[in-house]
């Protein structure tokens, strides 16, 4: 089957769903699909809410800058109008560290827009064109800049800690840098950025002029974070990047000097990544040099490098300093008169080039099931990929968040019209299930920015399509989520045995107040045969405690003991048995700090991630998941899951109290018990950043598991161990691949039924502790 025919059944399949139950006010029509000339966002009526604002009433969280004067005419200067709608309301900025309670869209209809200096984004707020006639920011000859020069910036002289910059997005735009003289220092995004952070539809144009200096996405330094279906078109650098962590997926660089340089990263996950006709190489990994490696690990995967000298620069050898760094993974490649797939800096070929695909190669230290571990510069075993995971070109299977560009405005509901509130008090469950009974299958319902209670079990139906403004949060609250060991779902996605499709984007689940019998999210529902990703849920995060609003702020301080004020939720994501799922860019995130009130805090979250899929196919892009008592992931009785890259972090007041407390692990949710732990141990009983239990075929490429404290201490780093251990195996999973593994302060990097089988101080990197591989078959 051609190309274009795999594309044309794909697109058949999702716009003809299999036979499902359809809301009672839906006259037995599905949702139609169309193209559409006008988007909907702008369209519809704005009843968002800042209901924590201290000026809720007057507060206004959508701003069309052409209602502040821009006039997107390509002339004239519209920099002063677009600032005056990101600052609008007295929002967060200068001396703000952070804040929840006043959040902005900032929407760009189509046009063109001359810029002379950076947009600056204050926190907590997204910039959103025109997903069907994508608006144009062009940079003005004379632009003028700090530091970084450019046309949109996350950050200014560290206005914000790089490290806890959250909450931001850039989506549907094009940026024109060659009106600036090719000579200047200039980007189109830097994105100094954290958690919950996301660019996706971002094309940007460049010089092509020998020698210039522009540079498509710039990031020096945080913790992301995700960016995704960009297109980069000249420049000295497509992206020039350093971060803790980021995945990265669809993205078209062409004619550049360098497609992606590096200058030091703990992790980077690229995926579908398609590298044409850029000058000197496609990837630089070489920070550092052979004796100071800057690079933790990269993988690349799914990818092309097409008429490029070069496909990678390295400096990793079996001598290279320190031991871990420079881990580079490619699978699944494709290369088009490429010379040299992997390089030395000095012209030394390391991997042969030509045209052709490499399935499997590695650099690093790889290690087996008995622990065997050695460095490794060549090709390798590819994996066994099952079909349920691939599309029908041997990849990966990947699918964008629909913005539902096909969707005519009459197809729309929004749940304030069917008489929710959103205003953080009011209880929103009766209306809320109500909008989904009456209208899934039929309608993408819509929930205006705002702050939603929910007291018992929403059921979301087959056929229910959820979209958010500016991530509205669902707060969990009341008896009905009291109980630990009985516990219920919030937001329920289908029942078990379920089939049908299901989309939710843009949202945060949370909780008002102590929910530790709540499960935040539990998805049931399984994709109709042939519609893969058909469950899906993007750019949706969970924030359990450390915002106004979640009652567990100042009176939760760090501490203050465990009290039953502070408890958080039972779990916050839940793949169940019989569910799939695609999840792209979610942060599970209980609280370290106070984002309004500031300072850190005590809250207690019994579980992250929880993947029980008895079939599957789970696919997990630009995941975290951090702070939570027992795991942050738990994979157990699961079968094909591929995530990557994921992040975690332990629970900074662990090991005290010890792991599990203050819950008690329950074997119907197949929990850690740390039995194995010895009484009074300081660094046993704390969170596992990942456990894979009794299951197959789970691909992880790229992952970075920190812990930085034991019980808010840090003098355990001076040894790096904090942890005893960070990953577990346990009762013999089949087909476990583990790509690119980076640990922190964790004494054993992976664990297989209780007994080491890494150890971090063999593999030390330039932070973290890294190796290319672990195999399970």
């Amino acid at each position: 089957m051609n190309t274009w025919l795999i594309h044309a059944v794909a697109l058949v399949a999702y716009l003809c769903p299999a036979v499902q139950p359809l809301g009672t006010e839906c006259g037995g029509k599905e949702l139609t699909r169309s193209p559409q000339q006008d988007y909907w966002l702008p369209t519809l009526k704005h009843e968002e809410y800042a209901p924590f604002h201290s000026n809720p009433g007057q507060y206004q969280v959508f701003r069309n800058v052409k209602d502040y004067g821009a006039k997107g005419d390509g002339i004239t200067d519209d920099t002063d109008a677009i600032l005056k709608a990101v600052d609008a309301g007295g929002r967060c900025g200068q001396g703000c560290g952070s804040s929840t309670v006043s959040p902005a869209i900032v929407y760009f209809p189509s046009g063109k827009y001359l810029i002379s200096r950076p947009l600056l984004q204050l926190y907590y707020t997204q910039f959103i064109g025109d997903a069907i006639h994508l608006p144009e920011l062009i940079m003005a000859p004379n632009f003028q800049g700090d530091k970084v020069r450019a046309l949109v910036t996350a950050n200014v002289n560290n206005m914000w800690e790089p490290t806890c910059n959250f909450y931001r997005e850039v989506r549907n735009l094009i940026l024109d840098l060659t009106r600036a003289p090719a000579n200047h220092e200039v980007a189109g995004i830097h994105w100094q950025v954290a958690q919950a952070t996301a660019v996706t539809n971002v094309h940007v144009k460049m010089s092509q002029a020998p020698g210039n200096n522009h540079v498509g996405l710039f990031i020096e330094s945080g913790s992301g974070g995700y960016v995704s279906d960009l297109t980069f078109d000249g420049g000295r650098y497509g992206m020039q990047l350093g971060n803790q962590q980021f995945t990265t997926r669809n993205v078209t660089i062409k004619h550049a000097n360098v497609g992606i340089q590096t200058s030091w990263l703990w992790g980077w996950t690229f995926k579908n990544i398609r590298i044409e006709d850029c000058s000197s190489a496609g990837i630089d990994i070489s920070a550092g040099g052979e004796g100071a490696q800057k690079i933790g690990s990269l993988t690349l995967m799914d990818s092309e490098i097409t008429n490029t000298p070069v496909g990678v620069h390295t400096v990793s050898s079996p001598t290279s300093k320190p031991a871990g760094g420079g881990a580079l993974i490619l699978d699944n490649v494709k290369l088009t008169n490429v010379a040299k797939a992997v390089a030395k800096p000095n012209g030394q070929t390391v991997l042969d080039g030509g045209s052709k695909i490499i399935q499997s190669w590695g650099q690093g230290r790889f290690y087996d099931a008995t622990g065997n571990g050695e460095y490794k510069q060549g090709p390798l075993t590819a994996p066994s990929k099952p079909t349920a995971l691939l599309d029908g070109n041997g990849k990966f299977v990947e699918r964008p968040k629909p913005e539902y560009t096909d969707v005519a405005m009459a197809d729309f509901i929004s749940v304030k019209a069917e008489g929710a509130k959103g205003d953080g008090s009011t209880d929103d469950t009766k209306a809320i299930q109500q909008t989904l009974s009456k209208w899934a299958g039929c309608k993408v319902i819509y929930f205006p920015s705002g702050d939603y209670v929910v007291s018992d079990t929403v059921e979301v139906p087959a056929g229910s399509r959820l979209v958010g403004e500016l991530w509205p949060t669902i707060l969990a609250t009341g008896a009905k989520f009291s109980d630990p060991k009985n516990p219920i779902p919030v937001f329920k996605v289908g029942n078990p045995g379920d089939v049908g499709v299901a989309e939710i984007s843009d949202f945060i689940f949370s909780a008002a107040g102590p929910v530790p019998g709540a499960i935040l999210l539990q998805i049931n529902i399984r994709e109709p045969e042939g519609q893969q990703a058909g469950v899906g849920v993007w750019d949706t995060h969970f924030r359990v405690g450390g915002a106004t609003g979640t009652k567990q702020e100042g009176n939760c301080n760090r501490g203050g003991g465990v009290k039953h004020e502070c408890q958080g939720a039972f779990l916050m994501l839940h793949v169940g048995a019989t569910g799939s799922a695609y999840v792209e860019h979610m942060w599970a995130w209980l609280a370290d700090h106070g984002l309004d009130s500031g300072g850190q805090t005590s809250i207690y979250n019994g579980r992250g991630i929880y993947i029980e899929s008895k079939e599957g196919p789970v696919w997990g892009y630009g995941t975290a998941s951090e702070h939570n008592v027992l795991y942050q992931y738990n994979i157990a009785n699961a079968k094909n899951v591929i995530l990557g890259l994921i992040q975690t972090e332990t629970a900074y007041y662990q090991s005290s109290p010890p792991a599990p407390q203050p819950f008690t692990s329950l074997a119907q949710y197949n929990d850690p018990d740390f039995s194995h732990c010895k009484q009074g141990s300081q660094t046993c009983p704390m969170g596992w950043g990942l456990r894979i239990y009794n299951s197959k075929q789970v691909y992880v490429y790229g992952a970075g598991l920190y812990n930085f404290f034991q019980n808010y201490g840090q003098g355990c780093l001076g040894q790096e161990h904090c942890q005893d251990s960070m990953v577990s195996i346990e009762k013999s999973p089949k087909n476990v691949f583990l790509y690119n593994l980076n640990t922190k302060a964790a004494d054993n990097m992976v664990s297989v039924d209780g007994q080491s089988r890494v150890k971090q101080a063999d593999n030390r990197a330039d932070f973290c502790s890294t190796i290319a591989g672990y195999f399970q078959h």
